[in-house]
Parts: C-alpha cells; structure tokens; sequence
C-alpha cells in the first residue's frame, strides 16, 4: 500500500478478492448510508413546518437551493475523487455532515434551516460519486447489478431507516429536534468505523475493467510487471458521449415519484390521505422496505442473466402502469393495511428498474474510460438532484393548485419518458446463456 499525508488513505496496489474485497465493498455500502441518513428530513417535516409556521412552498424553495448545492458539489468532486482518490475526499464530508446534522437541532427560523440545509447539502453531495465509484472498484463486472442493489440501501435504507426510527420514537420524544440528534449520533459512530476500515484503488487498477474475480489475479500480476503510466483525465470523455446524458436524465425522470416519496413522503399521506404524521412515517417505511429488496432481487437476476437493458426496460413499464393506479388513490378512503400494500408495491416496482440501471450505466461508462468512474456518478448525481430541484419548485405549486393526485399523473408520465431512452444505452438485450458460463458465475460469486 502507497503511504499519504492522510493517516486514514490506505491505497490497494493488488485488487482485493475473497473476503478481502466482500468487506471493502460493505464498508462502500455504509458510507453512502451514512451519507443518506445524515440527509434525511422527510419523517419531520410537517412537525417542523408547524413549528415554524412555514408553507410547503417555501420549504420546497429551501430544499430546491440546498439540492442545487448538492448537484454542484457531485458535479465537482466526482472527477476530483478519479484524479486524487475517493477517500481523499470522502472521509471529512461523513464528519463534517454529522456535525450539520446536529446543528439542525439549533434551527429557529426559515433563515438558518435554509444555511443549515445548504451546507449540509454540499458536503453531502460528495458521496455519491465518491462511494458510487468504490463500489465500481470492489465489484467485478458479474456481480454488479447485486453491488449497486446493496449500494442502494444508501439512499433506500435510510429512508427506510429514518421512517421507521421517526415512526418508534417521535410518540416517545414528540418534538422534531429528537430525531437530528439520533442521526448525528449515530452517523458519527459510523463514521469512525468507516474511518479505520475503508481503503482505495490505487490510479493504475481504477483504470482497469474487473469482469470478474479470477481475473484480478492476472491484472495483479500484468500490473507488478508493466511500468505506472500516469493518465490524463478530463471530464470531457464523459460529458461529450450522448448516452451517459440520455441514461442520467432518463433515470432521473423515472424517478420522479421516487423523489417525491423521498421527500415529500409524510406530507403527501398526511395531505392526500389525511394519516396521522407518526402513522404516516410508519407506512412510508414499506416503500423502502420493498424498494430495498426489489433492488437486490432485481440486481441479481441482471447479474445471473448478464442483461441489464431488458430487466429494467420490464420494470420501468410495470412501474409506470401501477403509477397511474396510485394517482387515483389520491384523496379516497384508504385503510391502513391497504396503504401499506400499495406504498410497498409502488416502491417494489420502481426498485425492479433501477438496479440493473445502476449497472448499465456504470459499464457504460467504463466502457468510455473506466478510470473516469466518479466522474460519471458525479454527472448522474448532478441530473437527478436538479431534477430533484424541479420536484421541490414545482410540486408545491401543483399540489396547492391541483392536490396530489394531479402530481402523481405528472410523475407517472415523465417516468415513462425513460422507457424509450433505454434503447441508447449499449449491451444486449438478449442473450443466450450456456450452463458453462453459469457454472463460472457461481464460482465467482462464492469467491
């Protein structure tokens, strides 16, 4: 391992395999949950608008410049975290979020939730290109469907996580304050054990593509025999190819309601539905709960067939019609047994079409330059958060107008949009596997 000025920078000059590289990748995994916990609002907002006698629409112009923050911070440490490291970078963002995340305790007013909200945001924005990318460096090409499923559990698991928590100790502490002080906690501890145990590629293996572990043996053994050859890198290889704009926007237009339910989740079943807020945390949680299993489910059905474009291209269409059913529950009498079953099938559908996304777009842009990885993430983490911007401006405005049923009809169209854009992307539809090859995957996945 190469020596930094950074104590906690431990970089890997032979890929890690067996056990080695399993750990190396969970300790990816949760630091993107990290990083997404710390982010979490959704389970308080209405106790907090309440508190602060604040409109939707203006919370929704809060959220709108705190995600403009965000998209700007993974447009500009995604290539940096190619040229210089991924922990480099990711390291001090989990500690400097955890701190944001106890000063929303102090908030007072929509003046300093705004400041707090921002620069949480940015700092926040970094890992999803950082963490994006190590998984790509600790997942070979046949299991990484499954890797970014996990990767997922981030974003996914932690809205699961901080409803779930919300809906357990909101009726115990009631004030709102509580819950910014578990997840400064317990981000905090996480963050530590992040600190000690995670660890980078060095430049010359992230610039190579791992198809599977019995093969890193042999880049390790290329690598010790053939000179370092440093690599220009610029993010210009990545943002001249059409298709990783079509896949980014794609995607994040797909997600619209995803966003929404991100968001917005206990606002819109209060509202729409007229659920208390404690019960509302507690039915949103089955959203994320399905969502998260879809997704390793899905991942590993891309990974088991090597296709990625027909598994998402069968959610995605499953999961825009069942959008359109949920846009006419809007406003009826829903118990709450039957909302749990259809928030979980809402958040199951949208999780079938993004796993093997996440996959498609990763080789896709390996296939351009596999060294530009966190580049790559940094412009899909760009798109969707201001696409997220356009949700937080825009959904007050046509909820107050309109009601939720008439955004869940907006969603639900620009999701479809993505369907056809799936056709830009390259690989397979079809493909005929033999029983050799299966063989081989499964004696990967156990190494």
């Amino acid at each position: 391992m190469a020596k930094s000025p950074e104590f906690y920078i431990r970089e890997l000059t032979a890929y890690p395999v067996g056990g080695r590289r399993v750990w190396l990748l969970f300790i990816a995994i949760l630091a993107n949950f990290i990083a997404s916990y710390e982010a979490q609002i959704s389970p308080v907002v209405p106790l907090l608008l309440k508190e602060l006698g604040m409109p939707l629409s203006q919370y929704g112009l809060i959220a709108a410049i705190s995600v403009i923050a965000a998209a700007v911070s993974a447009l500009i440490f995604g290539p940096l975290a190619d040229r210089y490291g991924r922990v480099r970078f990711l390291i001090p963002s989990l500690f400097l979020t955890a701190l944001s995340v106890y000063a929303m305790v102090f908030v007072k007013s929509a003046a300093t939730l705004l400041i707090v909200r921002i620069v949480l945001a940015f700092i926040e924005g970094i890992a999803i290109s950082t963490t994006a990318g190590l998984v790509r460096d600790f997942s070979p090409r046949m299991g990484r469907a499954l890797a970014f499923g996990f990767w997922t559990f981030g974003p996914v698991g932690s809205n699961f996580f901080a409803n779930a928590l919300a809906g357990w100790t909101l009726p115990v502490f009631h004030a709102w304050q509580s819950q910014f002080i578990i997840q400064g906690t317990i981000a905090m501890i996480s963050a530590i054990i992040v600190l000690f145990n995670v660890a980078d590629l060095s430049p010359r293996l992230r610039a190579r593509i791992i198809t599977s572990t019995e093969q890193a043996a042999l880049v390790n053994e290329e690598i010790k025999q053939t000179p370092t050859v440093h690599q220009q890198l610029k993010m210009g290889e990545i943002t001249h190819v059409p298709r990783i704009w079509t896949l980014s926007i794609g995607i994040s237009l797909f997600l619209i309601i995803y966003l929404t339910i991100q968001s917005f989740a206990t606002v819109l079943l209060v509202q729409g539905f007229g659920y208390e807020t404690s019960q509302a945390a507690t039915i949103a949680k089955y959203f994320w709960l399905l969502n998260l299993l879809t997704l390793v489910v899905a991942g590993w059905i891309s990974d088991r067939l090597r296709l990625r474009k027909i598994v998402t291209f069968i959610g995605a269409v499953l999961a825009v019609i069942y959008m359109m059913f949920f846009a006419t529950l809007v406003g009826t009498d829903v118990s709450e047994g039957r909302m749990i079953i259809y928030t979980s099938l809402l958040g199951g559908l949208l999780g079938i079409a993004y796993a093997p996304w996440m996959a498609m777009y990763s080789e896709n842009a390996e296939d351009i330059k596999a060294a530009l990885q966190s580049a790559a993430w940094g412009l899909y983490g760009f798109v969707i958060r201001i696409v997220g911007v356009i949700v937080v401006l825009i959904l007050p405005v046509v909820v107050e107008a309109a009601g939720w049923g008439a955004w869940m009809w907006i969603g639900a169209v620009t999701g479809a949009l993505y369907v056809p854009l799936i056709f830009t992307a390259r690989g397979p539809w079809f493909q005929k596997i033999d029983k050799n090859q299966i063989n081989v995957y499964s004696q990967v996945n156990k190494s």
